[in-house]
């Protein structure tokens, strides 16, 4: 199976580095085409995967296609290439942010074309992605062997188009929100004596183990913040001075401000 890139920016990376530390594909099964031969042939050569000079190159050898350019250039790009991936019935996975799979369907020329719409986020480098995905009528019988693909990436949610803005939020942009939270916390460290390094580590195994044990219980996150405060504790004084200062006010502004941004397009 040949997989192919239509943009080799930093999603469309951390989608190749995923799939390859699981050896789901080999580079020479990758093939992919860039804006400037200088942004990608390096890269590719990098990797091994086959760079070509045409976004028709990737259309015409590729088994699936992704789709990863800024969403002003999908539509035309979709137009250019799309009778050779409807002759060939590939399908067409989509990363283009705000972009419906209407629009994907006329851009195409044909509602019969299979298309995959997904939201992933920069964990899938690491394989512990998260990532949303909304499909048309016509990948029915491709979907399973799809989503077999991006598990390999982390986990995958079916989400209405409507809530990808949302998901955008939560799983798009917080990551830069909880490495602030984790460089918040090592700083903290820092001013008690910790190193950076010491500190940095602390904070992100402390993350890292919370969130899996969220993910393992059954219990909620404000259940969980009960299990750890002592009455009169230090949990709690801290847990109290974070709220005096608005952390989560803060938090859900900053939710409400990347969801408002994302629905502009």
């Amino acid at each position: 199976m040949t997989i192919g890139f239509i943009g080799a920016g930093n999603m469309a990376r951390a989608i190749i580095t995923g799939l390859l530390a699981k050896n789901s594909v080999t580079p020479e099964e990758i093939v992919l085409h860039g804006g400037q031969p200088i942004h990608y042939e390096p890269y590719a050569a990098k990797i091994g995967a086959k760079a070509v000079a045409s976004n028709q190159a990737v259309a015409d050898t590729a088994d699936i296609v992704f789709l990863a350019v800024a969403p002003k250039l999908g539509v035309p790009i979709l137009k250019t290439i799309g009778p050779t991936l409807k002759q060939r019935q590939v399908p067409i996975v989509s990363m283009l942010t705000g972009v419906s799979l209407a629009t994907l369907e006329d851009a195409l020329g044909s509602q019969d074309q299979p298309v995959l719409r997904i939201m992933p986020n920069v964990n899938v480098a690491i394989n512990a992605g998260m990532t949303a995905y909304a499909a048309n009528d016509s990948v029915a019988g491709q979907l399973d062997g799809l989503l077999d693909l991006l598990n390999v990436l982390g986990k995958t949610m079916a989400l209405p188009e409507d809530q990808f803005s949302t998901f955008v939020a939560l799983a798009g942009s917080s990551p830069a929100f909880v490495y602030l939270f984790i460089d918040s916390l090592s700083r903290a460290g820092v001013k008690y004596g910790l190193t950076k390094k010491q500190a940095t580590a602390i904070a992100a195994q402390a993350v890292m183990g919370s969130a899996q044990n969220v993910l393992a219980s059954e219990q909620s996150p404000f259940d969980l913040i009960d299990q750890v405060s002592s009455p009169g504790g230090t949990t709690v004084a801290g847990l109290l001075a974070m709220e005096q200062a608005g952390l989560m006010s803060a938090v859900i502004k900053g939710v409400d401000a990347t969801i408002a941004k994302d629905r502009q397009g």
